[in-house]
């Protein structure tokens, strides 16, 4: 091909929009995620269970939320991931869709319905995309669940992975402790290049050495997306409760970005003083 050629077929190529922030009309895809590990973008990732926080997210541009189980913790007030169920999580996962415009919306599977089998998984993904619009699904665990993830990559149903501290095996854990250290490490890498070679087209890392997480995101072509696990992966999430200081206490890895809980409790304890001095609702926010 000539030089002329070259170019003229270089500009008729669309570039590639940034995933962070991008105005692109029409939702993030696999292939909008592909293209920022290709491009070596790092980019955002956040939780979140209704339509009204999804929305604030989405004009922010975060391109990517995750209808988390943690749900079982913040919204359901358990202790763990574990009692969370399918019909919990199916209408917020729809809230968020519906309070979304471009954001990449990922529902996690629960614990219980995917392990039995890569029949009962794809049965669970399929009742989150068809009754909640979710647009991928998340699972945990490596080479156990690879048939899964293959099973759910050919019926056409993106896959997110989920290593390291993966909370609904926290009793196996023996707690919320650092997974992958030593030769755990080299178990963690299998486990993520099983992962990747059944399909799943990114895989959280969590709760594991900085150093490990580095290694992994080098190792694969598939995004990482770190929570407790260095800077090197290729994204990041955090459970906005934690990130906005909602969550009374929050793990080693959270940076609070803004204190939410302590202007809700002004805001409330400014209403409850009104209304007990009887000085609100004044006139300003009456009918005549």
């Amino acid at each position: 091909m000539s030089s002329a050629a070259m170019q003229s077929s270089s500009k008729s190529e669309p570039q590639s929009e940034a995933l962070y922030g991008g105005k692109k009309p029409g939702r993030v895809t696999v292939r909008d995620i592909a293209a920022a590990k290709a491009h070596g973008e790092k980019w955002p990732m956040l939780t979140t269970y209704d339509a009204l926080t999804a929305g604030i997210f989405d004009e922010a541009g975060i391109p990517v939320l995750l209808v988390g189980d943690s749900a079982g913790n913040v919204v359901f007030g358990y202790d763990t991931t574990i009692p969370v169920t399918i019909d919990d999580l199916i209408p917020l996962t729809a809230a968020v869709v519906r309070g979304t415009k471009r954001a990449m919306v990922v529902a996690d599977l629960p614990f219980g319905s995917y392990q039995v089998s890569p029949v009962e998984a794809l049965h669970a993904a399929i009742r989150f995309m068809k009754e909640a619009g979710a647009h991928a699904v998340k699972l945990e665990g490596g080479l156990r669940v690879a048939h899964q993830v293959e099973e759910l990559a050919a019926a056409g149903i993106p896959v997110m992975g989920h290593l390291g501290l993966t909370p609904q095996s926290v009793h196996a854990f023996g707690g919320f402790r650092v997974q992958g250290r030593g030769e755990a490490g080299d178990r963690l890498l299998h486990d993520a290049k099983a992962l990747e070679a059944a399909g799943a087209f990114s895989v959280v890392l969590e709760g594991i050495p900085a150093s490990l997480a580095g290694k992994i995101t080098e190792s694969l072509r598939i995004p990482t997306i770190g929570i407790g696990a260095g800077a090197d992966c290729d994204a990041q999430v955090l459970v906005w409760q934690d990130m906005a200081g909602l969550s009374p206490r929050s793990p080693k890895f959270v940076k609070r970005y803004a204190e939410v809980a302590n202007v809700l409790r002004d805001a409330a304890n400014e209403f409850a003083a009104e209304v007990a001095a009887g000085t609100f609702p004044s006139e300003e926010y009456s009918y005549r």
